[in-house]
């Protein structure tokens, strides 16, 4: 099983911006669709983004969409996630996850569906 540790969270203004990473460990990131969810107080953990195996496809849920850009380096075993004009609702404890499923036709989107899991960043979002 693969290592996720994530960085790059903190406390913004809204309309800023940060930029997060998931640095892997243990096996190489190339077998895993990889995804951020996030999960405020109080709420249960949500689905942000996702990204294909080889980056070539991406999903947002739609309160992202247009804001936040996933991708990936798989040459640096390494995934990221820009977000740009930073709301207060995003504020959450983002979560990296990966999933060593073979391709089904779709990214998986589920909390259930990713066996790999990275301890948590926070990000502050203030008004």
């Amino acid at each position: 099983q693969v290592q996720l540790v994530e960085s790059g969270g903190g406390l913004v203004q809204a309309g800023g911006s940060l930029r997060l990473s998931c640095a892997a460990s243990g096996r190489t990131l190339n077998s895993y669709n990889m995804a951020w969810f996030r999960q405020a107080p109080g709420k249960e953990r949500e689905f942000a983004a996702a990204i294909t195996k080889s980056g070539s496809r991406t999903y947002y849920q739609d309160s992202v969409k247009g804001r936040f850009t996933i991708s990936r380096d798989n040459g640096k075993n390494a995934m990221y996630l820009q977000m740009n004009s930073l709301k207060p609702e995003d504020t959450a404890v983002y979560y990296c996850a990966g999933d060593f499923s073979p391709w089904v036709g779709r990214l998986p989107l589920r909390v259930d569906e990713y066996d790999s899991w990275g301890q948590g960043t926070q990000v502050t979002v203030s008004s």
